[in-house]
């Protein structure tokens, strides 16, 4: 009985093991991508993105294409003032065979708290962010206030959507 009560727990541990692995790999790369950022290290920072990456910023115009993320962004790395973003606090979740990721995250950000969330891929054994999503959090209380601020913004851009339907 006590045999078999060994053997199931190193296989428990053995398969939380693993989850816990790939957890810490994708933590691992969600840091070492904001860190990137905030050091300036261009090179680094798309490294961490698989080539067909997607990023999509906090203005409604931003849905930035890889290719065309880089043109939009080497000149704040060049400049050394790229964005500084920290983890708050991360959820990640996995497929069944670990070679695919989601996550959520809440970030101290020059604009306050915002909330990351997005999707990674597994590839030759290493994690890449295939899509991030960044928006301002706004407290509830506060949106009215925002809706305000951003109407007239947001009319101009709505009508020229439309326009291109």
């Amino acid at each position: 009985m006590n045999k078999l009560f060994f053997i199931f727990l190193l296989v428990s541990i053995t398969l939380c093991g693993q989850e816990n692995t790939e957890e810490v790999a994708i933590h691992t790369t969600l840091d070492n991508w904001h860190k990137a950022a905030a050091s300036a290290n261009f090179d680094d920072y798309f490294a961490l993105m698989t080539s067909d990456g997607v990023f999509i910023g906090t203005d409604a115009t931003e849905n930035w294409q890889n290719i065309a993320f880089r043109k939009f962004s080497k000149p704040y790395f060049d400049a050394g003032k790229a964005w500084s973003f920290s983890s708050l606090e991360r959820h990640i979740y996995l497929n069944d065979t670990n070679d695919f990721a989601w996550f959520d995250e809440l970030l101290d950000t020059q604009m306050e708290i915002c909330r990351g969330s997005g999707v990674l891929k597994k590839s030759n054994g290493e994690w890449k962010i295939a899509h991030y999503v960044l928006s301002i959090a706004v407290p509830n209380d506060k949106v009215d206030e925002l809706v305000l601020l951003k109407k007239e913004a947001d009319g101009i851009l709505k009508q020229s959507l439309k326009v291109k339907q």
